[in-house]
């Protein structure tokens, strides 16, 4: 992938007169500063969420194999419906940021309900779906009419119908990091992540998974509280970047 990016950099007639590899062996020590200022938050943010869910994994072998089987399909499938959020999300941070280069706080706004409208859109979709209709979905994995795989596929459809009611905040947290980033603010969204997924996400699924004899189900819930409490920071952020002075101060739209 990277060796492609460079190729595409180097050769494509839009990408190679912005000389990207040139006197590539001299630092721009000022222009490194700038990247990890911005970018060091923006890995840390999603070393934070990654980790979460790597540690759900590992809590859920400690309750049992048939929930470890069911959380790494119903796991999947959440993962899958999150791809296309986050590619909305890297598209608002382009078209947020692009807008954020030209001051124009009209298309800033565009650019950014735009993502989220359609991010969210998809997400309900498949929420509804997870809902109405798991088994289908289940059925990719395992032969959901095997009686000898009916405890996975019990587990599995309450993982769903939990992952259903937390696919909305999932698209949300990723699509408001997303346009955040647009406006160059990465450092507090970071302490979001922290704060939601390993504050209050991790133990919650704790407590309610071993101490209140949930299992699975309260690891899942931890990670809706989690996910849920990131989403509402990141948004309420978006929504008083005017405030907050996030945005240029001129509109030349």
């Amino acid at each position: 992938m990277v060796f492609v990016l460079a190729a595409v950099v180097s050769l494509d007639r839009r990408f190679r007169r912005y000389r990207l590899f040139g006197r590539w062996w001299v630092p721009d020590w000022d222009r490194l500063r700038d990247f990890w200022r911005l970018g060091f938050p923006i890995g840390a943010t999603l070393v934070f969420e990654v980790s979460i869910f790597n540690a759900a994994v590992f809590l859920m072998g400690l309750i049992g194999q048939p929930q470890l089987a069911a959380h790494a399909i119903a796991i999947q499938i959440a993962a899958l419906t999150f791809m296309v959020p986050m590619g909305f999300a890297q598209a608002a941070t382009v078209r947020v940021g692009k807008a954020f280069g030209a001051r124009n706080r009209d298309e800033i706004h565009r650019a950014g309900w735009t993502a989220f409208a359609l991010g969210i859109g998809f997400m309900t979709l498949t929420a509804v779906l997870m809902l109405v209709v798991p088994k289908p979905m289940i059925g990719a994995f395992i032969d959901v009419e095997d009686p000898r795989n009916a405890t996975v596929v019990g587990f599995a459809v309450s993982f769903l119908a939990v992952a259903a009611l937390f696919q909305v905040a999932d698209g949300a947290q990723v699509l408001g990091a997303g346009m955040l980033r647009g406006l160059h603010d990465t450092r507090l969204p970071m302490l979001f992540a922290l704060a939601g997924y390993w504050g209050l996400g991790l133990p919650i699924g704790v407590a309610l998974g071993f101490w209140a004899g949930l299992g699975g189900v309260g690891i899942w819930i931890g990670l809706a509280a989690g996910l849920t409490m990131v989403a509402v920071l990141m948004m309420r952020r978006w929504t008083a970047r005017d405030a907050l002075g996030l945005l240029p101060s001129r509109n030349e739209g």
